[in-house]
């Protein structure tokens, strides 16, 4: 039998927002956040939790954000510091951990099944590293600790602020029984939705669901719902990798025959596609935008485009609406799946650092 594994999924807290408090404490305790100007139809990248308590979020538009919060501070992002500090991090994680998985540059898993360290305890090893964090940088980190990838990351989110939570092997049943699958990795408001409607709104529900409705009803992605809904996830800690695309696709549970419809779903993929893209700009240069298609008899194609290097229009949604317009013509049928992304260059040779920004992109969500 294999010997059970130690995750840790370490996430700063509020981190941009964060390290700009530290750099200038006469901030704190004030709403501010980290983004673009609201005259320059900026988009706000991170807000303290000051600023959350009137409604501020995550890529808002500056301009909405003002208005929810008049006295609101928007700094410009400063990415050369918070990589520094996004090293720092990593210093510390690989004194406990060999495996070190980015997803950004204040997220990241650990594999510490291996870590002799505080007695081989995973939930000591997050207290250490917490504690070490806030006493040399001055800064908060929660943690979730499980037996797997999916519900350490779960379990960081357990007790934010500055806390952590752990999830024992023997308690893994109860734990997701009463798991709103909205806490589901892929799972948004629309796939909730959709769940909700055949009496889903837990893990322990959809365990009552056969496997075959759910990959009928979601495809592939069915299959991984029926195992995360039991707290089962293989997926290995993955040391850090050349990214080679970023994109955000959708498969639909049911297609799309109407174009108009086909164009505005394409103009909320651009959307994500540019939050998720904020991430990894400091480390990649786009070089490509694309689209893929999947249609209903399954075929899939995709078409793409060079970029122009010095970064005008890559998000315009009109751009990535006539590469659909040019993608669908191939098929000419109701489609299952939408995607847009782009092809990347590295902008540094960092194949050896595992502090780049990584994560999952190609999520499948129901409509």
């Amino acid at each position: 039998m294999a010997a059970q594994r130690k995750i840790i999924h370490v996430d700063a807290d509020c981190f941009y927002a964060a390290v700009e408090v530290r750099e200038d404490p006469s901030l704190a305790g004030k709403p501010i956040a980290v983004g673009g100007r609201a005259a320059s139809r900026g988009v706000i990248a991170t807000a303290s939790y000051e600023a959350r308590q009137f409604g501020v979020r995550s890529a808002m538009a500056s301009s909405r954000a003002m208005i929810l919060c008049p006295q609101l501070i928007i700094l410009p992002p400063r990415f050369d510091l918070y990589r520094e500090v996004s090293q720092q991090f990593h210093e510390i994680f690989r004194d406990y951990a060999d495996k070190v998985e980015p997803l950004s540059l204040d997220e990241a898993y650990l594999d510490v099944s291996d870590c002799a360290r505080c007695e081989g305890s995973a939930t000591l090893i997050a207290e250490e590293i917490r504690r070490r964090v806030r006493e040399t940088l001055s800064l908060t980190v929660s943690a979730g600790i499980a037996p797997n990838k999916f519900l350490a990351k779960v379990a960081s989110d357990w007790d934010k602020p500055d806390g952590q939570y752990t999830v024992a092997p023997a308690d893994v049943a109860d734990f997701v029984r009463e798991l709103p699958v909205s806490r589901i990795n892929g799972v948004g408001k629309v796939m909730t939705a959709k769940l909700g409607r055949m009496g889903v709104t837990t893990c322990g529900d959809l365990q009552h669901v056969p496997l075959d409705v759910l990959v009928t009803r979601f495809g592939k992605y069915g299959k991984r719902l029926s195992e995360l809904a039991l707290g089962v996830d293989e997926r290995p800690v993955q040391p850090a990798r050349v990214r080679k695309s970023i994109s955000v696709e959708r498969t639909y549970a049911d297609d799309i025959d109407d174009p108009a419809e086909m164009q505005r779903a394409v103009t909320d993929i651009v959307a994500e596609l540019e939050q998720r893209f904020a991430k990894v700009r400091e480390r990649y240069l786009p070089v490509k935008r694309f689209i893929k298609v999947k249609f209903r008899d399954f075929r899939q194609t995709t078409l793409e485009e060079v970029l122009p290097g010095d970064g005008s229009d890559w998000f315009a949604a009109a751009d990535f609406q006539r590469l659909l317009q040019g993608a669908w013509v191939r098929g000419s049928q109701p489609v299952r799946l939408l995607g847009a992304g782009f092809r990347l260059r590295p902008l540094a040779d960092d194949n050896n650092e595992q502090l780049a920004l990584f994560e999952e992109v190609e999520d499948s969500l129901a409509r």
